[in-house]
């Protein structure tokens, strides 16, 4: 048995023996630097924890400016005051505002993906986020609703990264290494959350909430700089790879390849049961997220009364948990479809149920064992589970449709963006006194019942089988 566990997570690639014999010159993951697509998904791994530290950096930057202070006055008088006077729902509005932008742009970045290359639309959208991070503390001090616009231009930018991303992996990933070099980059969204919320939390304690903006802001700039230098849209256009390398990846993608005259099924995209089943699924998902995402900050330090520095640290580690869990879940998904028991479609749903399944259970536990150890721990299986559900559903879109996965990606990202935009307009009307446990309670079980409402629709509806509207079947390498 335990023989069994270490082949499952074995590093290096077990591939049928159908396949080019070339993926036998794979060397194991972790010399990503002997494998070009391994250093194309160390980068999106990368870029992705840039995008959230500057999705994130505002979830804990706003207890910081909103938190009340001791000054002294000239008289020897001391008072309370804070930076930023907002209430509750200005909060919430803050909150959501970058999602104002990022619904619009899904699709948008999926065909300028398709039409100028994921590598350029990537860092296009990250490099202007960063750019707008770094002017940030200026425009909260001028007006709060510049502040809003600002957010919402950041959305917009962030909206073109991951339906890009999904373009640049149709031409760098072979099918059956999908799921474990997707959820390798995917992760890179947690260990963002994983890394913001701690260090936001110290910038602010040390350096004040202005830091927090330059940090991530140049972070994201930087990262810029390498990506440009190291990555390219495809194999073929990429003069470091190996002639090994080149092979096996062009060869297993071959049937998948898609025409650049080659006519967008919208109509059928648009009406696919498999394909809303994968929308519901990822819309789900995110509620809870964005859920917690946006107000753990706030619940540990009113309700588990941790203060602003210890909160972040507390904050992250279900995001830890949930970053070597979508590891693990993706290589066991890979395990399994290699043996070849079991179809696409029963393998994404199990993984999927599963998933949502713990989520829902741990949420409501989280909020009615009520305690600093209790309910870290709960929260920290419950998103950490959501790695089970990410492996189930963050490849179906290659599943239903290899050419058409970028569009499919960006219509379920535009309709999941609405949870992001009203979790936290809904959390600032139902949580209006930050110190009452039963409105937070309300608002945990809304997100365990979406959690379980997704398991079942996608469990009906969802399918991982290759959509006959997908033309890659007919591609003229196939006749």
């Amino acid at each position: 048995m335990v023989l069994k566990l270490f082949q499952i997570f074995d590093t290096d690639e077990k591939v049928p023996e159908n396949e080019s014999t070339s993926s036998n010159h794979s060397p194991p993951i972790w010399l990503f630097w002997k494998a070009k697509r391994y250093i194309v998904t160390l980068m999106v791994f990368l870029g992705l924890i840039n995008t959230y530290l500057l999705r994130v950096n505002l979830s804990v930057a706003i207890v910081a400016m909103t938190q009340y202070y001791n000054v002294t006055l000239p008289n020897g008088t001391i008072e309370q005051v804070r930076d930023f006077d907002w209430d509750s729902k200005v909060q919430g509005y803050l909150l959501s505002s970058f999602f104002y932008g990022y619904v619009f742009t899904q699709l948008i970045g999926a065909y300028l993906g398709i039409k100028y290359g994921g590598r350029i639309v990537i860092a296009t959208g990250i490099g202007l986020a960063s750019i707008l991070t770094l002017l940030t503390p200026v425009v909260a001090q001028v007006n709060v609703y510049l502040f809003i616009i600002v957010r919402i231009l950041e959305g917009l930018f962030e909206g073109f990264i991951v339906p890009s991303t999904l373009i640049l992996w149709r031409n760098w990933v072979p099918p059956l290494e999908r799921c474990r070099l997707l959820t390798i980059s995917i992760s890179g969204t947690y260990l963002g959350t994983v890394i913001c919320l701690p260090m936001s939390s110290a910038l602010a304690s040390k350096f004040g909430w202005e830091s927090i903006f330059y940090v991530t802001g140049a972070s994201g700039c930087l990262w810029c700089l390498f990506w440009l230098l190291l990555v390219v849209d495809s194999p073929s256009d990429d003069k470091t790879i190996s002639k090994e390398e080149l092979h096996y990846i062009t060869s297993s993608l071959q049937e998948s390849r898609m025409e650049n005259n080659t006519k967008v099924p919208i109509w059928s995209i648009l009406t696919s049961v498999p394909a809303w089943g994968l929308h519901i699924a990822v819309s789900c998902e995110l509620w809870g997220f964005y859920t917690l995402l946006t107000q753990i900050p706030k619940f540990m330090k009113y309700i588990l009364k941790f203060d602003l520095s210890s909160s972040g640290l507390v904050s992250a580690l279900p995001y830890l948990s949930v970053t070597v869990m979508v590891q693990l879940a993706g290589r066991l998904s890979d395990y399994i479809q290699a043996k070849n028991k079991f179809s696409n479609g029963f393998i994404r749903k199990s993984f999927v149920a599963f998933g949502f399944g713990i989520q829902f259970l741990f949420i409501i536990i989280s909020i009615y064992w009520l305690s600093p150890v209790t309910t870290t721990l709960c929260l920290t299986v419950a998103v950490g589970f959501g790695g089970f559900s990410m492996a189930g559903f963050s490849v179906n879109s290659l599943d239903l449709s290899p050419q058409f996965a970028g569009i499919i990606v960006g219509l379920s990202n535009t309709i999941a963006t609405l949870p992001g935009i009203v979790s936290p307009i809904l959390t600032g009307y139902i949580v209006t006194d930050e110190k009452n446990v039963d409105q937070w309670r309300i608002v945990f079980c809304i997100a365990g019942c979406v959690y379980l409402f997704g398991a079942i629709l996608y469990c009906l509806i969802g399918s991982g089988e290759l959509q006959p509207w997908d033309q890659s079947k007919e591609s003229p390498e196939r006749e």
